[in-house]
């Protein structure tokens, strides 16, 4: 019970501190209107890698129901636990979206453009394609998942360092590819 106590909060956790930058940057009302990706993207690394200290030991940290699919689908957990995690992940997700909300009620109500408060909950993409966005989207999480499985080859690596690593990885991958689609890279976020 607690791997999916900790896959919940650890989510919850994720897209509250992840979600919650981007409404602090974007925001017409807020203190850090206009702080820009570099914020956004650092947030975004610090929203994975702390929860990933807390939790990482006790679940894996997943906090992404791609991520849990790739490790049952190399047998790095079992199949069993998948729907749980998922489930988890996608009320964890639920929960930090609403909590963005509550904390940002008065932001949202002076924040004049609808597309401004939907970027606060779920990325959308640049140039409207949708083929091409889903496959955008697609080799971006395999990127993702690729190198969260390296950096668990990385012989040496000892304590919390990997999540460190995976925190490069989340700011590398916004940076590099959130123009495009935003760079969801998590069912748990968009959905």
């Amino acid at each position: 019970m607690l791997p999916y106590i900790a896959e919940f909060l650890g989510t919850c956790m994720l897209i509250f501190l992840g979600n919650s930058s981007i409404a602090n940057a974007t925001f017409d009302k807020s203190g850090h209107k206009g702080a820009g990706v570099l914020q956004i993207n650092i947030a975004w690394g610090l929203a994975v890698m702390i929860p990933a200290f807390i939790f990482g030991d006790i679940s894996g940290a997943h906090f992404n129901p791609a991520l849990t699919i790739a490790f049952a689908i190399d047998h790095t957990i079992s199949w069993k636990l998948v729907p749980g995690y998922i489930i988890c992940q996608m009320a964890g997700g639920f929960l930090g979206a609403c909590l963005v909300y509550v904390f940002f009620k008065d932001q949202f109500d002076a924040t004049k453009e609808a597309s401004v408060k939907l970027a606060a909950f779920c990325t959308t993409p640049a140039v409207q394609n949708i083929p091409q966005n889903i496959l955008q989207e697609a080799m971006v999480t395999f990127f993702l998942i690729f190198s969260i499985k390296g950096v668990g080859q990385i012989v040496g690596l000892v304590g919390g360092l990997k999540y460190v690593y995976i925190f490069g990885i989340i700011m590398a991958t916004g940076m590099c590819f959130g123009g495009v689609t935003g760079a969801a890279l998590n069912p748990a976020r968009d959905l």
